[in-house]
């Protein structure tokens, strides 16, 4: 509107400039000179038509002459006396000039003429009214007035739209949240706009809900577990606690008169007081694994604990033969050995292995290997060469005593479940796949139902729910070696035996094997036996 206001009035001032540059006089007074006087006199109304601008004359002396001019309305308020010096001094320059009612309507320029046949100076007063531009600034400003207000009002409008409509998922966040102090933390965001500040709150707080309500299932469960848990500790403790008492109260009331009855209860107290034992040795170990203690973590060789856990077996059920299976050697394309090919005519079998066994068999190693090395030389145009294939060995990242417990729980299981000559075989290889070293137990018993797999490794289950408490175990045999496992970052599963039985599987990642140093691939030969006669 400045701007507006600005431009019009410079309009008019160029206006009054113009009119008052120019002879005003002559087309509406008429200028009579009669002996040495001038007189002005207005023209009449009906004889001059209106006019934008009103003119006066002022004589020398700078009084009033006359007035003409204009198209009717308020009438500019004339100064009774303007003399020729203020003409001097105005100039061109507009001013303003109040209308009768006192407003500042008008703007006036003054100028000096000279009539004809007169000497004198006089000074003419051009006035332009400004009603019309303060008319068309109010109109403007009125306009723009009543559109500033329709637009404030239409964008309040818009903005509140705006953000009723932006903040209505917020309004969503937060009935949720309300949902959720209540204790519902099943509740999600839903209508998710990932590329929104708010979208990206929906999915970070339901990013946090799940984690949530899954720390809250969890806790749950081990609730759940550990009441459980409990629960079967405490009936399983209560079968010896009883057994024992009875007995004392048998004796205590006299009940036991010989000696041979004494005998027999003392060994019923004595057993049970094992399986106590046994079970609390169970639970203690169920607690340490499941503190997650920091376990020693080495390079361990399966081999030797397979061997060994043979050798146990074998003194303590001289009718079983256990087998030990090294699955290194199967053949593959090209000269290559598989590292789990158990059925292989190359997978190395032994039962009971010993030292002499042991050192037999890397003399053997020795001269085959010299004999080779001699047959690839005499004949280096054969069709097939040897590949020579550095295969991994079942050395894996461990703890040796958790480990050997595994495969005693393992060997202790399938001794449990089938008959004292029923075989059983150990299998040891390595998965290059996986990245893994695994032991497998294979015993030829009943086997395990598929529907029970998942539920073996379980605290306190029992396949056969028929077996007695005197020979069944305490059914943590099983959850001590999953849980052992899992400390070791491994895994364990069962799977059918063919030709029926159960196949117990634990694997653990395989340790960082170091290349051997240069010297140790020098192949060698064994030294030429020295006679005693040449000593």
């Amino acid at each position: 509107m400045t701007f507006l206001r600005s431009t019009l009035y410079n309009n008019i001032d160029a206006s009054v400039r113009g009119y008052a540059s120019t002879d005003a006089v002559s087309g509406l007074i008429d200028v009579v000179v009669e002996g040495g006087q001038v007189s002005f006199t207005p023209r009449d109304e009906d004889d001059v038509p209106p006019t934008p601008y009103f003119v006066a004359v002022y004589g020398p002396d700078g009084a009033l002459e006359a007035i003409a001019g204009g198209s009717g309305g308020l009438e500019p308020d004339f100064p009774d006396e303007f003399t020729l010096q203020a003409t001097a001094a105005r100039g061109l320059q507009p001013f303003a000039l109040p209308d009768i009612e006192g407003d500042e309507r008008f703007l006036a320029a003054v100028d000096v003429f000279q009539p004809d046949g007169v000497g004198d100076l006089f000074t003419q007063m051009v006035v332009v009214s400004t009603a019309s531009t303060n008319q068309v600034v109010a109109t403007f400003l009125g306009i723009y007035a009543v559109i500033s207000v329709v637009i404030l009002g239409a964008g309040a409008l818009g903005t509140r739209w705006l953000v009723t409509l932006t903040f209505r998922s917020l309004g969503q966040v937060e009935d949720t949240a309300m949902s959720i102090a209540a204790g519902d933390f099943s509740q999600r965001m839903t209508d998710i706009e990932p590329r929104t500040e708010v979208g990206r709150l929906k999915i970070a707080i339901n990013t946090m809900l799940g984690r949530i309500d899954a720390a809250i299932s969890q806790r749950e469960a081990t609730v759940r577990q550990m009441r459980r848990f409990i629960g079967d500790a405490s009936h399983e403790l209560r079968t010896p606690l009883v057994t024992v008492r009875g007995y004392a109260e048998l004796y205590r009331m006299g009940a036991i008169p010989t000696g041979d009855d004494t005998a027999q209860a003392m060994d019923r107290i004595e057993k049970e007081a094992i399986r106590m034992g046994v079970l609390v040795e169970d639970l203690l170990a169920l607690a340490r694994l499941d503190e997650r203690r920091d376990v020693d973590i080495a390079p361990v060789d399966l081999r030797p604990i397979a061997r060994d856990a043979a050798l146990d077996v074998r003194a303590t059920s001289p009718r079983r033969t256990v087998t030990v299976i090294e699955a290194l050697d199967a053949v593959l394309p090209g000269g290559e050995r598989s590292a789990d090919s158990p059925d292989t005519a190359d997978a190395k079998k032994r039962s009971a292995p010993t030292t002499t066994a042991i050192a037999r068999a890397g003399a053997s190693l020795l001269r085959r290997r010299s004999r080779q090395n001699a047959q690839t030389a005499a004949d280096p145009d054969a069709d097939t060469l040897p590949i020579a294939v550095r295969r991994p060995q079942p050395v894996v990242s461990g703890d040796e005593n958790r480990i050997r417990q595994v495969v005693a729980n393992l060997l202790g299981n399938a001794r449990r479940f089938t008959g004292d000559d029923s075989p059983i075989e150990l299998r040891v290889g390595v998965d290059p796949v996986a990245a893994t070293g695994w032991i497998e137990v294979i015993d030829h018993g009943e086997g395990v139902p598929d529907q029970l797999k998942d539920k073996i490794f379980q605290r306190f289950w029992r396949a056969d729910t028929s077996r007695t408490r005197e020979t069944g175990g305490t059914g943590l045999g099983l959850s001590i070696v999953a849980s052992i496992v899992d400390a070791l970052h491994g895994d364990v599963g069962v799977l059918d035996t063919p030709g029926g039985g159960a196949t117990f599987r634990v694997s653990f990642p395989l340790a960082e094997q170091r290349e051997p140093e240069e010297h140790l691939l020098i192949e060698t030969q064994p030294l030429p036996r020295l006679e005693r006669d040449a000593l």
